[in-house]
């Protein structure tokens, strides 16, 4: 008789460490504010698309270090009612003021189904290890038609500094290590969406440059908004000064790319505009072609 095996399925390693976020966040809590540009930047795009959506929100969820932001920010145009506000750390949200904040995992939320009409993510889901996962939870917990927001950076963002980086390391130590986050393609937005659940999914992009005129100000701005590298298999340690200088002169003539992903959903509902089947249209697309090229004077 053979011996049956059962392949048992490993789930993939963890790029980022959840505990070094946390840690990051908590240290960055006390001047977070002095340092935290982007995210109201992040917060003022998030209200003006509410504030464009024409729908009443009775209860909704912010997750992530931008959501006290956001709440603060928000119109009552807005239309939003009671908020939770969650996120990786929940004593980083208490010292920005949110008492009753909850500390999740984005990708196992500690919420019943269908239980919010608008869950938002703010500055968050870039530092996600399952982030499928998330957006499968985020849409678990909305009501039929409830609207998903997140906004993150991707793309290219930091790709000045870790260039600089990369040079200045291969220069004077023959090696590099990976000092700043990988970033989710911004053509992949739409399709993650998709991969969810989301109906009508959208990805857009809001590019966002800064040009220092001290680039160690660059580091203070990510250290202050606890945006540092959480990287499992990153460089420990602070740079080498043979390293930092040369990196901070490459970027002393730079503007830096802050590419802030923004993608939306909506929870599946029979009310939502269907795409048309194959074959349903009543005018082909010859006639339509024909009909609209001039035609010759006999």
């Amino acid at each position: 008789m053979g011996i049956q095996k059962t392949m048992v399925q490993r789930p993939p390693p963890e790029v980022f460490s959840p505990a070094l976020r946390r840690r990051r966040l908590e240290r960055a809590a006390v001047n977070f504010r002095e340092h935290a540009f982007i995210h109201e930047r992040v917060a003022d795009d998030i209200v003006d698309r509410l504030e464009t959506t024409l729908r009443r929100f009775d209860k909704a969820l912010f997750m992530g270090p931008g959501a006290p932001i956001l709440q603060e920010r928000l119109t009552d145009a807005c239309q939003v009612g009671d908020v939770t506000i969650a996120g990786e750390s929940a004593a980083f949200l208490k010292a920005q003021g949110i008492s009753d904040a909850l500390e999740v995992d984005a990708a196992r939320l500690p919420f019943a189904d269908a239980q919010f009409e608008l869950v938002i993510s703010s500055m968050s889901l870039h530092a996600e290890n399952r982030l499928p996962e998330a957006l499968v939870e985020a849409r678990r917990v909305l009501k039929p038609d409830g609207l998903f927001i997140a906004s993150f950076p991707a793309g290219q963002t930091l790709s000045e500094l870790r260039q600089a980086l990369h040079g200045a390391e291969a220069q004077s130590t023959g090696g590099v290590g990976a000092r700043v986050a990988p970033m989710v393609a911004i053509k992949d937005g739409g399709a993650l969406l998709q991969r969810a659940g989301f109906a009508l999914p959208v990805a857009d992009t809001q590019p966002l440059r800064v040009r220092y005129q001290d680039p160690l100000r660059l580091l203070r701005d990510l250290r202050g908004m606890g945006e540092t590298s959480t990287l499992v298999r990153g460089p420990k340690g602070a740079l080498r000064r043979d390293v930092l200088a040369p990196a901070m002169a490459a970027l002393s003539s730079q503007e830096i790319l802050f590419d802030i992903l923004v993608i939306t959903g909506w929870a599946p509902h029979p009310s939502q505009q269907q795409p048309l089947k194959p074959g349903s249209g009543k005018v082909s697309m010859a006639d339509a072609i024909k009909a609209n090229i001039p035609q010759a004077d006999d």
